[in-house]
């Protein structure tokens, strides 16, 4: 396959990376996470989705001379005033993981009522060329929900078990991956970067 083709994800994390290569592997793209080149993690040091995914694309590219897709995402809760946000990975501190975090939003939102648990996931994927790119591709997608307390479903990751799609009467873990890369707000943001790359390469 042609070296233009290629692609890193600047991730780590294999629910992510499962979700983007199934998108894009389709359409022809030759997928590479940023592991298989011993590229070191990049400081999240953005205060905006936006800011986080510049930071990581450019840290992926720079690292391996390839172009690089990175994408920033989290969950925003109208009663928590819009956390976790940026923090949703980090959002239970130090060594956190999905198992603490959803344990802490379950307990901050436990005397909340349902109705007002109204949350939405936000996907925020940026596509540059190279470390120096002057214009990355910026794409956003959003996904509106709310929180259970309890959890249900085996598939997804994150926060899936517990936000709730009055759309589907199930949670985002209990959608077949199919389905869910078509809903989520990371499938809306990669379906506007494919067709934006689309447009570059014609």
């Amino acid at each position: 396959m042609d070296d233009k083709r290629k692609l890193v994800i600047a991730s780590g994390n294999p629910g992510k990376l499962r979700e983007l290569s199934a998108l894009l592997e389709p359409l022809g793209y030759e997928l590479h996470a940023q592991s298989e080149f011993d590229v070191p993690e990049a400081e999240e040091t953005g205060t905006t989705f936006v800011e986080n995914a510049i930071i990581k694309a450019r840290n992926a590219a720079a690292h391996t001379g390839l172009p690089a897709i990175a994408d920033d995402s989290g969950i925003e809760v109208d009663a928590l005033d819009g956390a976790p946000g940026v923090y949703s990975a980090r959002f239970s501190g130090p060594g956190a993981d999905d198992a603490s975090n959803n344990t802490l939003l379950v307990e901050k939102l436990r005397d909340v009522p349902e109705q007002q648990r109204g949350a939405r996931y936000r996907a925020v994927l940026v596509y540059m060329r190279h470390a120096a790119d002057p214009s990355p591709i910026i794409c956003e997608g959003s996904w509106e929900g709310r929180i259970i307390l309890e959890p249900r479903g085996d598939n997804g990751f994150g926060y899936d078990p517990h936000f709730w799609l009055d759309s589907h009467g199930c949670t985002s873990a209990e959608l077949d991956p199919a389905e869910k890369n078509r809903l989520s707000h990371r499938g809306q943001a990669l379906r506007e970067l494919v067709q934006r790359l689309q447009r570059k390469a014609a």
